[in-house]
C-alpha cells in the first residue's frame, strides 16, 4: 500500500476530482447542445435544453481555473519544488481565475461583462505563453530532466486553454442564432447558424475530451525518456 501523508492524499484526491467533473461536464454540455440545435424540437424544448447547456458549461470551466493551482500544490508534495514566487503565483491563479469567470458569467450581456470577456481571453493567451515558456526554460536549466511526464502534461494543458479559445472564436453565430431562438422564435437562417457553429466547434470539443484523458493516463503512468 503506497505511503502518503494526508495533505497528498487529499490533493491527489482534489485533482482527480476535476478531472472526472472536467471531462464528465464536458461531455454533458456537448450533448445537450444537440436539442439545442434540433430545429424538429419545439422553442420550449430547445430553451429548456439551452438551460441546462449553460449550467453545465460552467463546470469544466471551474475545472480547467482550478488545474494549475491543484496541480502544481500536487506536484509539490510529490517533490518536484517551485521558487517561492513561483508556488505563491501558482496558489493565486486559482481562486483568481476561478473568480474571474464567476464575474464574466454573472455579468454576461451587460458592458462590464464584454470587457471581461476580452480580458479573460488575453489572460487565457498569457497563461498558454507562460507555461510554454516556462516549460521551456525548465528543461534549458535541467529542471525538468527525467520528468518528462510533468512537462507533457502541462503542454497539455496550454492546448486544452488553446483549444477553448477556438470554441470561443467560432461560438459568436451560434449567439446569434439563439438570440433569435429565444426572442422571436427560431427560423431557418437562426438554424442554419447554430447548427454550422456548433459543427466548426465540435473537433475543439473532441480534442479537449482527447486531451483531459491522456493527461490523466499520463499522470498515472509517469512516462520517463531516460
Amino acid at each position: 500500500m503506497e505511503d502518503m501523508s494526508l495533505a497528498h492524499g487529499l490533493t491527489r484526491f482534489l485533482h482527480i476530482l476535476l478531472f472526472v467533473y472536467w471531462l464528465g461536464g464536458d461531455a454533458g454540455v456537448f450533448y445537450s447542445s444537440k436539442f439545442v440545435i434540433n430545429p424538429k424540437l419545439s422553442k420550449d424544448a430547445r430553451m429548456t435544453a439551452a438551460k441546462i447547456f449553460v449550467d453545465l458549461d460552467m463546470i469544466p470551466r471551474y475545472c480547467m481555473a482550478l488545474m494549475l493551482t491543484v496541480g502544481g500544490v500536487l506536484a509539490e508534495i510529490i517533490g518536484i519544488s517551485h521558487p517561492a514566487w513561483e508556488m505563491a503565483a501558482i496558489l493565486l491563479l486559482g481562486p483568481f481565475w476561478l473568480g474571474m469567470v464567476l464575474v464574466v458569467h454573472a455579468k454576461e450581456g451587460s458592458a462590464a461583462g464584454e470587457t471581461l470577456k476580452r480580458v479573460d481571453i488575453w489572460f487565457r493567451w498569457i497563461v498558454i505563453v507562460s507555461i510554454i515558456v516556462s516549460v521551456v526554460h525548465s528543461h534549458w536549466t535541467g529542471r525538468l530532466d527525467g520528468l518528462e511526464w510533468f512537462s507533457a502534461k502541462l503542454l497539455l494543458f496550454a492546448f486544452l486553454v488553446f483549444c477553448g479559445l477556438m470554441i470561443r472564436r467560432n461560438l459568436p453565430p451560434f449567439v446569434q442564432g439563439f438570440r433569435t431562438l429565444a426572442t422571436t422564435g427560431p427560423t431557418p437562417e437562426s438554424d442554419r447558424l447554430m447548427i454550422d457553429s456548433m459543427a466548426r466547434c465540435r473537433p475543439y470539443v473532441l480534442l479537449i475530451w482527447a486531451g483531459v484523458a491522456l493527461s490523466a493516463l499520463i499522470g498515472i503512468l509517469k512516462p520517463t525518456l531516460s
